[in-house]
């Protein structure tokens, strides 16, 4: 099952604050919903297990997850394998980084997940608005972090 999205995410800090917070593998990874626990690995990788629930599919997934950062081309990159309970997702997502000029910045986000197993079969209907909310809810945590570490500096 190959599912595709997108969508933009206004950051209530300048390009600078997203920057610095996607340079940081945990903070990223600690804005999935349902993260049980994460780890890193190396400067730009994880692992982190999550709990998952579509249909009657329902239990603990771990994810490798590589962060990407590009501030020459104003873009980060994420790259997510892994699955669980007989099931596999790869995905590959990013977000532009756009400067707003008046102190906020605008993450255009866009993502591609190819999903294998069980949670593709039984999940069925369900799989794609329930994919969906978790990706906007991701994107919606961090811009709520990115904002209260910028304000707490500020």
């Amino acid at each position: 099952m190959k599912l595709s999205y997108n969508g933009q995410e206004k950051v209530q800090a300048p390009p600078a604050a997203v920057w610095a917070f996607v340079q940081d593998p945990q903070r990223v990874a600690a804005c999935l919903p349902d993260v049980q626990d994460i780890q890193v690995t190396g400067p730009n990788q994880m692992t982190a297990t999550v709990n998952v629930g579509v249909g009657m599919v329902r239990g603990k997934f771990k994810f490798n997850i590589d962060v990407q950062p590009d501030e020459a081309s104003n873009r980060v990159n994420v790259n997510v394998k892994g699955g669980g309970l007989g099931s596999v997702i790869d995905m590959v997502a990013g977000a532009n980084i756009i400067d707003n000029g008046d102190g906020t910045t605008t993450l255009d986000w866009n993502g591609d997940a190819d999903m294998r197993g069980p949670i593709a079969t039984v999940g069925g209907r369900m799989l794609d608005p329930q994919a969906q909310k978790l990706i906007q809810k991701t994107f919606q945590n961090m811009s709520a972090q990115i904002g209260d570490s910028s304000n707490k500096l500020a």
